[in-house]
């Protein structure tokens, strides 16, 4: 197949299978935020974030091997802002009266509504870590989002690797999830599992039941390591329509970006995603913005080692397949046409605020290790000074 191929499926019969994926009209409030009950939010972690629908903000708790759904009550509309706040990590540490060295900003989603930024942060290092979740308002202010009695539900994931935290590199169980997007109904989690493949991609229907389906298992062709993977998580992912299909484009460490029809997730199921580009070696990409400028189609990337690219992305159904050692590997098939915006320097989040500016997340310190990076948030280095900028899209 041009995309990708199935290699193993679960029955669709299967009664389990229907009640993770299949959610009926009738079961569907008028608003998601209603079925939520009201209660304490607890949280041993706070890694990536999504918004869904209503200003549901979707937070993953890798330590607890969970996703929580939180209805912020935050729906009032803002056309667009400019959202400018520098010193951001020491203002963070000052509302929860820590040193700004006990404090590392994980993760950054621009509520679409209200145009408010919630950043996942860990509070303290090591075993003793808390997460919690700070909001930004445009006009600068910083507050924390109340969790002790607040509309939510969660969701296990059952198929969470165990925690390894003496082991050599990331610990596993820190990468249950690692970026999540809202698509459809349905809350699209990427990460890692304990099953054979341990790349997995879930897709999983909001309102949550308990506990999530098994994931979709991943395979992929890797270039730069030159050989096929099924370990290695997704690090970031968009969903885009491609020839009128809806897919993700998901990026790996050391860089290649691979298309994975959406259809194809289904519980259990072994896929194999197609590598259509290559960012380079030793590099990781952070966040990606799919927009449209001028008549043309571009990706915004943000990289841990290769800087902001502007991708351009017109023609991307074009772009060759590259899914075995067979295929050329020339840097005409690897690379991806793209411009480096050089004057964008220490972004370590890049968010979309409306269909013409994006918000960074900008450190002004040398020899950063990124919070999503490091696979521990908080083992990772000192980030600061950080800032939040307000961009176009170039």
């Amino acid at each position: 197949m041009r995309r990708s191929t199935i290699w193993a499926t679960v029955a669709a019969s299967s009664l389990t299978v229907a009640l993770a994926f299949g959610v009926s009209a009738a079961r569907k409030p008028a608003s998601p935020a209603a079925d939520l009950p009201s209660g304490k939010v607890q949280l041993q972690s706070a890694g990536a974030l999504a918004f869904g629908p209503d200003g549901i903000l979707f937070v993953a708790d890798n330590v607890a091997g969970n996703v929580v759904a939180i209805d912020t009550q935050d729906r009032t509309p803002v056309a667009s802002a400019t959202i400018n706040v520098q010193g951001l990590d020491a203002k963070v540490a000052a509302l929860v009266g820590e040193p700004t060295d006990q404090v590392m900003v994980d993760y950054m989603k621009v509520n679409p509504i209200s145009k408010n930024v919630y950043l996942s942060v860990q509070r303290g290092r090591g075993a003793d870590a808390t997460g919690l979740i700070v909001r930004v308002d445009p006009a600068g202010n910083i507050t924390n989002l109340p969790l002790d009695n607040i509309r939510h539900s969660v969701v296990s994931i059952a198929d969470a690797p165990a925690s390894k935290p003496e082991g050599r590199g990331e610990n596993p169980r820190m990468l249950t999830v690692t970026d999540m997007v809202y698509l459809n109904g349905n809350l699209l989690v990427a990460g890692l599992s304990n099953e054979e493949w341990s790349s997995t991609l879930r897709s999983i229907p909001f309102p949550f039941q308990p506990v999530a389906a098994p994931g979709t298992q991943i395979k992929i062709w890797h270039a730069s390591h030159g050989r096929y993977e099924t370990e290695s998580p997704i690090r970031t992912l968009v969903p885009y329509t491609i020839s009128g299909k809806q897919y993700v484009i998901a990026s790996y460490t050391c860089t290649p970006l691979v298309e994975i029809p959406v259809s194809d997730l289904k519980a259990g199921a072994q896929v194999q995603g197609s590598m259509i580009a290559d960012l380079g070696g030793g590099n990781q990409t952070l966040d990606m913005i799919p927009y449209k400028k001028d008549g043309r189609d571009y990706i915004l990337i943000a990289n841990t080692t290769r800087g902001v690219m502007k991708l351009k992305a017109d023609h991307i159904e074009d772009y060759p397949v590259i899914d075995s050692p067979t295929v050329p590997t020339a840097p005409h098939h690897i690379a991806a046409p793209y411009d480096a915006l050089t004057d964008l320097k220490g972004v370590q989040h890049l968010q979309q605020i409306d269909g013409s500016h994006a918000l960074l997340l900008v450190s002004s310190a040398t020899n950063v290790t990124c919070a999503r990076c490091s696979g521990d948030p908080a083992a990772a280095q000192g980030q600061g000074p950080l800032s939040l900028q307000t961009i176009a899209l170039p």
